[in-house]
């Protein structure tokens, strides 16, 4: 009966977190500094990770914690420990093959075809909301295993951003559990990991050329002077931003990516009632955006 007594009045405080309205203003701060939207439903979500932060500080209630995030000297740092708190994701190493073909028997070799690159010779990628780094070390990976021993002298440089401090940490640790590889063969892992215990960290070669930072996609001040991308990768982030933050992130990444560019949402994800100036592509069970040539009426795949 007391184990019952005890769920009734956890039950009750839930409850009564989702009719707080200080967290509606929780949700709305959130909402304007990094763009993720919870919606009612999610509300839930929203109380239960704000508790944590709020239980780690010694904050009792919504309104004081909003005076923690708004007034407070710490206020700044608190933030980010907040975001760090509803932003943890989950990826592992070549985690979509078809649009892991499609980037390296089609995209790559038809940038580095392009006229334009011939002088530089120097592939820029952009993995935007890179978790915890998964997904630039396997374009690393990539570059290396299937791109650099057929075109000479070719470099690829990957910015990695993610809003996260702990996964941009987890980030430059390179260190991952046996889920992460479980993709990989043995032979892939003895090439470019170097195993440590039950675990395997990347090893510098796959390294070089990834510079990971944190970064926030709603920062308009930072976003428009990231220019002169070939491919970004924006996966399964806009899936907490709502209608507007949408459209202003992929506007950022349309002219953030160079005339004949590549741009991957996440495989369930579309940009259909978002944003108009990409061209949708098809590639052989993968689908992507492509950013005109001046003139080019062929579209991305060809």
């Amino acid at each position: 009966m007391a184990t019952d007594s005890i769920a009734t009045q956890n039950q009750a405080s839930a409850d009564a977190d989702l009719t707080d309205p200080a967290l509606v203003k929780l949700r709305d701060l959130i909402y304007r500094i990094s763009g993720i939207f919870h919606a009612e439903n999610k509300y839930y979500l929203l109380a239960t990770r704000s508790r944590r932060r709020m239980k780690a500080i010694g904050s009792s209630t919504f309104a004081d914690y909003m005076d923690q995030l708004t007034v407070r000297p710490n206020r700044d740092t608190e933030m980010r420990s907040l975001l760090n708190e509803i932003t943890v994701g989950e990826t592992y190493f070549f985690r979509s093959q078809s649009t892991i073909d499609a980037v390296s028997k089609i995209i790559f070799p038809k940038m580095v075809s392009l006229p334009s690159k011939q002088v530089v010779k120097k592939l820029r990628v952009w993995s935007a909301g890179c978790s915890t780094g998964e997904e630039p070390y396997t374009l690393s990976i990539l570059f290396l295993e299937q791109i650099a021993p057929r075109f000479k002298d070719w470099t690829i440089e990957i910015a990695a951003t993610d809003l996260n401090d702990n996964s941009v940490q987890k980030c430059h640790e390179g260190l991952y559990a046996e889920y992460a590889v479980r993709n990989l063969s043995q032979q892939m892992r003895d090439k470019y990991f170097k195993q440590e215990g039950s675990l395997y960290r990347v090893k510098d070669e796959v390294r070089a050329a990834v510079k990971f930072e944190r970064l926030n996609l709603q920062d308009q001040s930072k976003m428009l002077f990231r220019k002169g991308f070939d491919l970004i990768f924006c996966c399964n982030v806009l899936i907490y931003f709502d209608g507007v933050a949408k459209k202003r992130t992929v506007e950022n990444f349309f002219n953030g990516l160079l005339p004949g560019g590549h741009f991957f949402l996440g495989e369930c994800e579309t940009l259909f009632g978002i944003y108009d100036q990409f061209r949708l592509v098809h590639f052989p069970g993968a689908t992507g955006y492509y950013k005109p040539l001046p003139g080019d009426d062929t579209g991305g795949a060809k």
